[in-house]
Protein backbone atom coordinates (compact mmCIF):
# COMPACT_ATOMS: atom_id res chain seq x y z
CA UNK A 1 0.00 0.00 0.00
CA UNK A 2 1.30 3.28 -0.95
CA UNK A 3 1.73 5.82 1.88
CA UNK A 4 -0.97 8.15 0.10
CA UNK A 5 -3.37 5.64 0.53
CA UNK A 6 -2.10 4.81 4.51
CA UNK A 7 -2.15 8.64 5.30
CA UNK A 8 -5.82 8.21 3.61
CA UNK A 9 -6.93 5.48 5.90
CA UNK A 10 -5.52 7.20 8.90
CA UNK A 11 -8.06 9.66 9.30
CA UNK A 12 -8.99 6.46 11.95
CA UNK A 13 -7.96 9.57 14.48
CA UNK A 14 -10.50 11.45 13.73
CA UNK A 15 -13.35 8.06 13.98
CA UNK A 16 -12.25 6.65 17.17
CA UNK A 17 -13.10 7.60 20.41
CA UNK A 18 -11.76 6.47 23.87
CA UNK A 19 -14.87 4.02 24.30
CA UNK A 20 -15.36 2.88 21.36
CA UNK A 21 -15.21 -1.33 20.73
CA UNK A 22 -12.81 -2.35 17.71
CA UNK A 23 -15.82 -3.28 15.83
CA UNK A 24 -17.36 -0.16 16.01
CA UNK A 25 -14.16 1.07 14.69
CA UNK A 26 -13.85 -1.10 12.10
CA UNK A 27 -17.57 -0.40 11.38
CA UNK A 28 -16.51 3.15 11.53
CA UNK A 29 -13.46 2.92 8.99
CA UNK A 30 -15.19 0.60 6.48
CA UNK A 31 -17.86 3.04 6.34
CA UNK A 32 -15.28 5.93 5.88
CA UNK A 33 -12.98 3.59 2.89
CA UNK A 34 -15.47 1.11 1.87
CA UNK A 35 -12.75 -0.59 -0.60
CA UNK A 36 -9.95 -0.71 2.42
CA UNK A 37 -9.06 -4.52 4.15
CA UNK A 38 -8.80 -5.38 7.06
CA UNK A 39 -5.23 -5.95 6.45
CA UNK A 40 -4.83 -1.94 5.60
CA UNK A 41 -7.08 -0.55 8.17
CA UNK A 42 -5.25 -2.71 10.84
CA UNK A 43 -1.65 -1.12 9.02
CA UNK A 44 -3.51 2.07 8.97
CA UNK A 45 -4.10 2.07 13.12
CA UNK A 46 -0.15 1.22 13.92
CA UNK A 47 0.16 3.89 11.22
CA UNK A 48 -2.15 6.36 12.70
CA UNK A 49 -0.45 5.24 16.43
CA UNK A 50 2.85 6.20 15.11
CA UNK A 51 2.08 9.43 13.31
CA UNK A 52 0.59 11.11 16.67
CA UNK A 53 2.56 9.39 19.51
CA UNK A 54 3.04 13.09 20.83
CA UNK A 55 -0.76 13.61 20.63
CA UNK A 56 -2.66 14.69 23.55
CA UNK A 57 -5.03 12.13 23.87
CA UNK A 58 -4.09 8.98 25.62
CA UNK A 59 -7.49 7.42 25.45
CA UNK A 60 -7.62 7.12 21.31
CA UNK A 61 -3.57 6.46 21.41
CA UNK A 62 -4.59 3.17 23.48
CA UNK A 63 -7.85 2.43 21.71
CA UNK A 64 -5.84 2.55 18.46
CA UNK A 65 -3.02 0.19 19.89
CA UNK A 66 -5.72 -2.37 20.84
CA UNK A 67 -7.41 -2.79 17.37
CA UNK A 68 -4.91 -2.31 15.26
CA UNK A 69 -3.08 -5.56 17.97
CA UNK A 70 -6.44 -7.11 17.57
CA UNK A 71 -6.80 -7.23 13.83
CA UNK A 72 -3.26 -7.84 13.19
CA UNK A 73 -3.80 -11.26 15.59
CA UNK A 74 -7.05 -12.42 13.92
CA UNK A 75 -4.81 -11.80 10.11
CA UNK A 76 -2.28 -13.55 10.86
Amino acid sequence: MNSGKMQDISTLTKLVTPEMSTKQLMKAARKAHPKASKKAIARAAFYSLIANADNQDPGKSKRLQAFAISERIQSD
